[in-house]
Parts: C-alpha cells; sequence; structure tokens
C-alpha cells in the first residue's frame, strides 16, 4: 500500500530530506543541552511589606507544589534571596509561589527561569 515509504530514498530529493531531518535533530538536541546548561538560579526581592515565609517552584508538568524552598528560611519585608529553581529535570517552564505572613500568596505561572533572572513582588 504504501511502498514509496519503504523504499531508499534515491537522488535529489533523498538526500534533502536527509539533510532537512539531520538539521531538525540537531536543532531539537542542541536546544536540550541549552535547557540542560540554562542557569536557573533567580533572585526574589521582597519589597512587600510582609515576610516571606515560603517559597515553591514547580516545574508546570507537576500537578502539585514542591516542597519549601526556604525551609526554616525568611525573607523580611525589602529583602532578597538567589534561589536554585533546578529540580534536575531540565525544565525551564515553572510555576513559583510565595507565601507571606498572614497567609498572603503570590503565584506567578509558567516562568520560564532558564530567562528569568529576578522577580520583585510588592504589596
Amino acid at each position: 500500500m504504501h511502498q514509496h515509504l519503504q523504499q531508499p530514498q534515491t537522488g535529489k530529493q533523498g538526500r534533502f530530506r536527509t539533510v532537512v531531518t539531520a538539521a531538525v535533530l540537531a536543532g531539537a538536541l542542541a536546544m536540550s543541552a541549552v535547557a540542560q546548561a540554562a542557569d536557573r538560579h533567580v533572585v526574589i526581592s521582597n519589597r512587600s511589606s510582609y515576610t516571606m515565609r515560603a517559597f515553591y517552584a514547580s516545574n508546570i508538568t507537576r500537578g502539585s507544589w514542591e516542597e519549601d524552598i526556604l525551609g526554616r528560611l525568611v525573607v523580611p519585608a525589602g529583602g532578597r534571596v538567589r534561589i536554585n529553581i533546578d529540580d534536575g529535570s531540565g525544565h525551564c517552564r515553572y510555576d513559583l509561589k510565595a507565601v507571606f505572613a498572614g497567609g498572603v500568596r503570590v503565584v506567578k505561572y509558567n516562568v520560564n527561569v532558564c530567562a528569568l533572572g529576578s522577580w520583585t513582588i510588592y504589596d
């Protein structure tokens, strides 16, 4: 039925398909390598009037939040912290959540942490 797909590619058209396929694969591999090597450190600046009690970052393929990155640390009003968002998955897109004293939450979805160097949170 589809015999032309089973025959070897010959001639100019076959070489063109091979070159295009190789270029697409090389591009995909290069993009993957860039994502793997990308810096996922983000400086979080707390310009609100509340103390940040917790900070979460989960890659967008997760269905729930990962553990609190700050642990026992807090970020006072006017303070900042440098956080390594890298979870070892190779992802660049993350959902970010900051939790402040009094239960105030600030969430930012689908953030490219490989390109984002800082995030400032205001009241």
